[in-house]
């Protein structure tokens, strides 16, 4: 059996490798080895290697197309909504156009967009050479649910009246992608044919030029800039939307991130998640500089390991405890119903998984922390449970009297100002329901004031002068994490309240440590 230091060792050692692996994977990524020969000479004496075809510096035009087909052999039933002439690959553009919707997409169908680059002056149907690729410019979601006054019934009418002619609420419906971001590999790079890169493999269209092999332009749809803020409903009364199309060159690294990156989304959603919970993770890549990136990836992996390392050493000092001497057993009871309550807030406001997942595990732990605080056991008399508290010692009995002490007075504050603000939002907020209205008048509670729910235990290691008591260990780890969480609350999309809990957090730890000291 594992001692539980050979046990952090382990995972400090898998650490290690899982950091160094990713590092290699990375720059395999980013690095593309190109053709030994491409720089000996001229290209017709090196047959093995795939030559650019835009080193050539062909004249061409970039042109898009709407229709409800998902394949189309020649130009019948489409629809010419943009057509860029003399397009140059190394100049950034950005337009917006106004995309006729058919019938068939407003009846909850999907419209396509093809978007062909292709010789100017030809169209592309007759272009031997040309490249195009789709991307369907609708996708199905839930509408997001009415918020009215709880008191009067004030809704926003015009987007419940735009989602009641398409569907019930529960159903998905067509919603309209509002940006096209479009992308070329521009740098004369020349491959190894016998070594392609597979990521980049799928996207090249090459042709025989005399004796040499050339790839086309490479055309690229960044899917990671569809998100789902930029969304529209499709409604049955909708006959023209817009569409910003937006172009800019791209490296050829970035170029094999951006596909591996689409690719991991496109995993999540096919493991379960939501379009809403892989749009929190399009946002990190997409929000987010590159350098920031790589450097938000390192930070999450000793996040990870410092949540297993807290996660570890709080169970194993509470399953070994069997005393409450210096424990605040209120502050115990509090953490548990705060971190249950932000778990049923997270879950109402429907937060990324990333979040919501640490959050849960956390609240069933809170839970057996309360067990164990009020020495709880659970006896069963035929099907029905029969819980039993344990009794408490004359030491643990002066705990309890400074806890009861701290609580009495804080009370006097919180407790009038909690169900004022809980009134005020009654009053002035929307909410989905009555259950929306009480779970947001909790964690807006326990946000606002709930770092002072931890003043008892303060309380208590002011008046017993010791914090011996305290599982220290977990508190280091839970620390560094704290000051992890307030580089996320910055790039993970969360409710705003939550986000400033994150820094509400750093004040507790900078006074439990002050005590330590």
């Amino acid at each position: 059996m594992l001692s539980r230091s050979s046990l952090s060792g382990l995972a400090v050692g898998l650490f290690a490798l899982y950091v160094a692996h990713t590092g290699w994977v990375m720059y395999g990524i980013v690095y593309t080895r190109p053709c030994p020969a491409a720089g000996a000479g001229a290209a017709a004496a090196h047959p093995a290697c795939v030559w650019p075809y835009l080193a050539r510096r062909p004249k061409l035009q970039l042109s898009v197309y709407t229709t409800t087909r998902s394949n189309i052999g020649a130009e019948s039933n489409v629809d010419l909504v943009l057509n860029v002439e003399d397009f140059d690959v190394e100049s950034k553009f950005e337009r917006t156009v106004n995309v006729s919707v058919p019938k068939k997409t407003r009846n909850n169908g999907t419209l396509y967009a093809y978007i062909f680059l292709h010789h100017a002056g030809v169209l592309p149907w007759h272009d031997g050479k040309q490249v195009h690729i789709v991307s369907p410019l609708t996708t199905y979601m839930v509408p997001k649910p009415e918020e009215i006054n709880l008191l009067t019934g004030e809704s926003t009418t015009q987007q419940i009246e735009a989602e009641k002619q398409t569907s019930a609420l529960d159903e998905p419906v067509s919603h309209w992608r509002s940006r096209l971001t479009l992308n070329v590999m521009v740098e004369d790079f020349v491959f190894d044919g016998s070594s392609l890169p597979a990521d980049v493999h799928r996207y090249m269209k090459m042709v025989q030029l005399g004796k040499t092999v050339h790839y086309l332009p490479i055309l690229f749809i960044d899917q990671l800039s569809n998100r789902v803020k930029d969304l529209m409903v499709i409604n049955r009364s909708t006959t023209e939307l817009p569409l910003t199309v937006s172009y800019d060159k791209i490296s050829l690294g970035k170029l094999r991130f951006w596909i591996h990156m689409q690719d991991a989304v496109y995993s999540l959603q096919q493991f379960g998640f939501s379009e809403k919970d892989a749009d929190e993770v399009k946002g990190i890549f997409v929000d987010t500089n590159l350098y920031f990136l790589a450097l938000t990836f390192f930070v999450a992996a000793f996040h990870l390991l410092f949540d297993f390392l807290a996660f570890k050493n709080d169970i194993s000092y509470w399953k070994k405890k069997r005393s409450m001497i210096g424990m605040s057993t209120k502050a115990v009871l509090w953490r548990c119903f705060s971190t249950v309550v932000i778990f049923l807030f997270l879950l109402d406001e429907q937060t990324s998984l990333l979040v919501l997942i640490p959050a849960g595990i956390g609240a069933v732990i809170e839970l057996w922390k309360v067990k164990k605080a009020l020495k709880m056991t659970v006896k069963w008399q035929g099907i029905w449970p029969k819980i039993q508290f344990g009794t408490y010692n004359d030491s643990e009995k002066k705990t309890e009297e400074y806890d009861a002490q701290a609580m009495k007075y804080l009370s006097y504050l919180l407790y009038p100002l909690c169900i004022g603000g809980a009134g005020y939002s009654l009053l002035n907020v929307k909410y989905k329901s009555w259950y929306s209205w009480l779970i947001n008048s909790f964690v807006n509670g326990v946000y606002a004031f709930g770092f002072l729910f931890m003043l008892p235990q303060l309380f208590v290691n002011y008046k017993m002068k010791s914090v011996a008591h305290l599982p220290w260990k977990a508190f280091t780890y839970k620390a560094f994490n704290t000051f992890i969480d307030d580089i996320f609350a910055f790039i993970i999309t969360m409710p705003t309240s939550h986000r400033l809990a994150c820094f509400r957090d750093d004040v507790v730890f900078l006074v439990y440590l002050y005590q330590r000291w």
